[in-house]
């Protein structure tokens, strides 16, 4: 059977409508992998981590590797709190910890859910946006700290490797608008992915950092 990648989440593979009608990221993934791979893309631009179940119901029987980037949508939605008034720094914290916990429970669920299809499975940190903004800029990435380590956490648990996209969209070329990927960031993107499931032993469960 021949080897076939499929990605899984929101617009960081599924960003087709935003490089002006260039490749997305799974058909520069397909073009990247050796001969006899396939790169299949299931990722919905918008989807939430709670909407990857319902990709996981598509899944095709022919899958062999899994590649999950979600969370950013996730935490997108809760912007609005970046500009909320607080008393003090424990109820800012505390604030976080109750969006970081409700986040883990969902993620561990679709993780697990994943993980049941027995298949080798990558995980994605949430890159940083890029932000005209340096205040918003700054905050915003700090707030994703919350996010990236329950993916983080989840993963060394469940020993399965991590693609950091922190490490991947280092320029501002890299990103189409403040928060989607570009044409040559995908570009980047689909070399890693290639050269993660390429190189790492699936056959050993260990968690190692990629990007």
């Amino acid at each position: 059977m021949a080897p076939e990648v499929v990605l899984l989440g929101d617009s960081i593979f599924d960003n087709g409508v935003y490089v002006a009608g260039g490749p997305d990221v799974g058909q520069q993934l397909g073009e990247r992998l050796p001969s006899g791979w396939e790169s299949t893309l299931l990722a919905v631009d918008g989807n939430v981590t709670s909407d990857v179940h319902a990709q996981l119901e598509r899944l095709p029987a022919s899958a062999t590797h899994l590649v999950i980037s979600t969370g950013g949508n996730d935490a997108l939605g809760l912007m609005n709190l970046l500009s909320q008034s607080a008393n003090s720094f424990s109820q800012v914290l505390g604030t976080l910890g109750e969006v970081a916990a409700q986040f883990r429970s969902t993620y561990h669920g679709l993780l697990s859910e994943a993980l049941s299809r027995q298949l080798p499975t990558v995980v994605c940190t949430i890159y940083y946006p890029s932000f005209d903004d340096a205040d918003l800029q700054r905050v915003a990435s700090a707030g994703l700290t919350f996010f990236n380590d329950v993916i983080l956490l989840e993963a060394s648990q469940n020993r399965v490797p991590v693609l950091d996209l922190r490490s991947i969209f280092t320029e501002n070329h890299h990103y189409a608008n403040s928060i989607e990927p570009s044409e040559s960031g995908g570009a980047k993107l689909a070399d890693s992915i290639c050269r993660l499931v390429l190189e790492h032993d699936f056959s050993k469960p260990t968690c190692q950092i990629y990007f």
